[in-house]
């Protein structure tokens, strides 16, 4: 029982292992069956890629073993000896396809000779190419390559064509030599636009040594793509219609990246069957007539140029895109002279880098600065050759090195008087200096320069003398009068200050009299620069005449202190002592004061106020200021009292929204309305914002006021959404001094998350003045605004003075046509000049256009035919309360 008990005990482990072994060798079975069949796809897909490449390849192809079985040929193979590409199946016999081929009557022999030849070949173990001429005509080229194991592969390339082409090259080559010596590019191409006869001189400009390199090339071997592709549907046209092209000018660069014009001649080339197997084609080189055409031509428009007075910076820009016109690799660049005399000033460059021109913009002359400085010193034209080594360069040739300027060659620009009025150079990339042609060249520009300089050297002066006092050089009546007059329409349009004031020398005659008119003169002179040195240089300091002067306070706040702040600055000045000689005197002034729009409301009434009360201060003992009128200080106890009502009503709620609609021009739609204040006073009533935000932005209460009104729009926005109208945007204003609080995003956020009103629903607007102010500033303010989800809108927009090239940077959604310039839209030509502009520029820039203070049905015509996108006004709707909006929407929707 022992013994027994033990032999099952060792049997059953030998069971079990023999079971484990018998599972792993299925598994490792069915894993060698998972590889394999991975492998044998992955070989299909290769033998898949590899047979449509072959079938893809323009020559017929065929492989055959060592037996002389087909292993595999393309889809050209079959098509070339026109047998049907499934008659030639893998295992095929070669004897059969030769039978095929002469049933075909596409072999070049008999069937016993061809495999003769293929076999002798074949045996030789090495490669061979020969050409059969087939019993249709066609010539078919071999080249066999066979292979060690007794296999072979061969091509079989149809080349009836190209033999007909050698043929007619073949025909012509006594025609070489003699076509060599033609000095224009002459050539004959085949239907393919494939060069098959070139004479030397298109070989040479081409960059091949002989003109047999030029042979089976085409135009895309040549040219750049783009030019290359315009020839060759240029010559595909001649061959198709058969039409020749005749004396017509095109534009290549050669190989040595010379640019030339061509008069060009193609003529289709036809056979003794009239058919057209090729073109020929001469072309004359007239380079030299089109420069000078370009050049006559250029002169002519920029001496028109300048006799009609052109901008001097528009002229010499053209002129330096003439003199680059004719050149290649030159660079043309104008430095005028300063006033200093000392120092050059930026006149044109229209390709030298910018950052070069920057850096030599105001460079001094002298015996070593460089081309231009040292050309100026020396009055004569300074040749450097290579400016990395010449000594004059070398303080600056670090500046040059960078934009690969390696010659300069410098010309003083002369009047006719020889006076220098600045200097032309012309700048190269290579270590050279100036040929014939260039020398030329900079003789004519610099005659031409000189006159336009000149000519603006003596309208200036004329200008000047025209508008300023001899003596001081001040602007005088003539130029004051504009000056005034534009003041006072910035003044109308922005609700400003203008102020005039009104100077007389105190005793100035007894200086005349007792010392002489020269140390008048002199008196005169000084306090003039004294008074200039105290205003802005948006001011304007007058010389009437004699001693008295006028000076016009350009955009004044409404704010007596800092006008008595000016006055007191600028009779310090005056007072200032006086060294004439050996007198040492000090001066005093009558002032009078004028200010727009209390004391006049246009110039001349301005002027005669402040004269009058310059003659009060006179009355009153010389050497003071006097205001126009007393009311003065009432208006200034006004003010406070307004201030402090303002407080008031803040703290009352006394403040309220109107609301008026914007419209979508096309649709009729209302998609925004603009928030706009109006103050319940207690006393006087509805008060319009006009009397009072002048105060409010003045003493700062515009920032409480402005947060409320931000507020109260987002708050209402909210609820007429909640109430079920249709979504829309609310519009506020944004004044100037809410723009410039460093906080004024983070009470748009309070307004936001207290409403509850997402952000692309308000929208706000600012004045084009206002981000003019500071543009940095504001374009990150409204870029933060902008990432909010906020819209931003520029108001008032053709009041201010913004560049285009800052209004790109700007982050709007909208330009606002100011009303001044809709309310006669429909009769002055320059208020629909500029209101197509606007919108026009709008277009260009992706933004939308809305016009302000629309009344007309005139005025919406206009808007509508200039493709206006939006309009506000009275046209459709004055401001109207929240619920006469809800009403005009038609009241909250179930």
């Amino acid at each position: 029982m022992a013994t027994k008990s033990s032999r099952q005990v060792s049997e059953a482990p030998e069971s079990a292992n023999l079971a484990a072994l018998a599972k792993l060798a299925t598994a490792s079975y069915e894993t060698l069956e998972r590889d394999l069949r991975a492998t044998i796809a992955t070989l299909e897909g290769q033998a898949l890629r590899f047979e449509t490449a072959v079938d893809n390849i323009s020559q017929g192809i065929c492989f055959f073993d060592a037996d002389e079985r087909l292993i595999l040929c393309n889809r050209r193979y079959a098509e070339i000896y026109r047998i049907a590409p499934e008659q030639l199946r893998p295992g095929l016999m070669l004897a059969d396809i030769v039978e095929l081929r002469v049933a075909a009557g596409t072999s070049a022999m008999a069937a016993d000779g061809y495999l003769a030849l293929a076999r002798s070949v074949n045996s030789a173990n090495h490669s061979r190419v020969w050409s059969n001429e087939l019993t249709d005509g066609r010539t078919i080229q071999i080249c066999h390559q066979p292979m060690a194991d007794g296999s072979w592969v061969a091509t079989h390339e149809d080349i009836t064509e190209l033999i007909a082409n050698r043929q007619i090259v073949d025909e012509r080559i006594s025609l070489q030599t003699l076509i060599d010596w033609v000095p224009d590019y002459l050539w004959v191409k085949d239907t393919q636009s494939r060069f098959v006869v070139v004479n030397r001189a298109l070989a040479a400009d081409s960059g091949r040594e002989k003109t047999s390199d030029m042979i089976g090339l085409t135009d895309f071997d040549l040219h750049a793509p783009e030019l290359a592709r315009t020839f060759h549907a240029v010559e595909q046209n001649v061959l198709r219609s058969g039409r020749p092209m005749v004396d017509e000018e095109e534009f290549v660069v050669d190989a040595s990246g010379s640019g030339k014009w061509l008069s060009s001649t193609k003529v289709p080339l036809r056979n003794a069957q009239n058919e057209i197997f090729g073109l020929v084609g001469i072309a004359h080189d007239i380079t030299a007539r089109k420069q000078a055409d370009v050049l006559r031509d250029g002169q002519a428009q920029i001496l028109e140029m300048i006799a009609m007075s052109a901008p001097l910076e528009e002229v010499l820009t053209r002129l330096m895109r003439l003199v680059e016109s004719q050149l290649t690799g030159i660079f043309g660049s104008v430095l005028l002279l300063d006033k200093d005399g000392v120092h050059l000033r930026h006149g044109a460059a229209p390709n030298l880098a910018k950052d070069y021109t920057s850096a030599i913009d105001g460079v001094a002359i002298g015996p070593k600065t460089g081309s231009c400085g040292t050309a100026v010193y020396r009055r004569a034209p300074v040749i450097v050759t290579d400016i990395m080594q010449d000594p004059l360069w070398e303080d600056y040739r670090e500046l040059a090195s960078p934009y690969g300027y390696r010659s300069c060659w410098s010309t003083p620009i002369l009047s006719h008087q020889g006076a220098v009025l600045g200097v032309f150079a012309m700048y190269s990339m290579t270590v050279r200096g100036p040929v014939e042609a260039e020398t030329r060249l900079i003789d004519f520009t610099t005659r031409i320069a000189g006159i336009a300089i000149e000519r603006k050297l003596a309208e200036d002066q004329i200008h000047f003398m025209a508008n300023h006092d001899v003596l001081t050089g001040l602007p005088n009546r003539a130029l004051l009068e504009d000056r005034l007059s534009q003041a006072v329409l910035y003044a109308q349009r922005y609700d400003r200050w203008v102020t005039v004031l009104f100077i007389d020398l105190d005793n100035f005659k007894l200086v005349n009299d007792t010392l002489g008119h020269n140390a008048g003169d002199e008196l005169l002179k000084i306090v003039a620069g004294r008074m200039v040195e105290c205003v802005r240089a948006t001011d304007t300091v007058v010389r009437l005449g004699g001693d008295e002067f006028v000076i016009v306070l350009f955009d004044q706040p409404a704010n007596a202190d800092l006008i008595s702040e000016t006055l007191q600055k600028i009779r310090a000045a005056i007072a200032e002592p006086v060294h004439l000689g050996e007198h040492r005197l000090r001066a005093t002034a009558s002032i009078g004061i004028a200010n727009y729009p209390k004391d006049g409301t246009d110039p001349d009434m301005l002027l005669a106020n402040a004269d009058a009360a310059m003659y009060r201060a006179k009355e009153f003992g010389r050497d003071n200021f006097q205001f126009y009128a007393p009311e003065f200080n009432i208006r200034t106890q006004e003010k406070f009292v307004l201030q402090e009502e303002l407080r008031n009503g803040l703290a009352h709620s006394e403040f309220t929204l109107l609301y008026q609609p914007q419209v979508d021009l096309r649709s009729g739609r209302i998609f925004a309305v603009e928030a706009l204040i109006r103050w319940k006073h207690p006393m006087r009533g509805m008060v319009a914002p006009d009397a009072f935000i002048p105060t409010a932005e003045e003493t700062g209460l515009i920032v409480p006021i402005g947060d409320w009104v931000l507020h109260e729009a987002c708050r209402q926005n909210k609820e007429w959404q909640d109430a079920g109208l249709p979504p829309m945007t609310v519009c506020v204003n944004v004044s100037a001094r809410q723009f410039r609080e460093k906080n004024l995003i983070g009470r748009v956020v309070d307004a936001l998350s207290a409403s509850g009103l997402e952000a692309r629903y308000l929208e706000v607007e600012v004045t084009e003045s206002l981000i003019m102010q500071d543009i940095d500033v504001a374009v990150a303010t409204m870029n933060a605004l902008q990432n909010l989800g906020v819209q931003i809108s520029i108001d008032d927009f053709g009041t201010g003075y913004s560049s285009l090239s800052a209004l790109k940077t700007f982050p709007v959604a909208r330009l606002k046509i100011d009303k001044s310039f809709i309310n006669d839209l429909a009769t002055d030509e320059n208020d629909q000049a500029v209101a197509s502009a606007v919108i026009s520029l709008g277009q260009k820039l992706n933004l939308r256009v809305i016009a302000e203070g629309v009344e007309t049905d005139d005025q919406v015509a206009f808007l509508r035919e200039n493709n206006c996108d939006e309009m506000q006004g009275y046209h459709f709707s004055k401001p109207i309360s929240a619920q006469d909006i809800e009403k005009l929407l038609g009241g909250p929707k179930d």
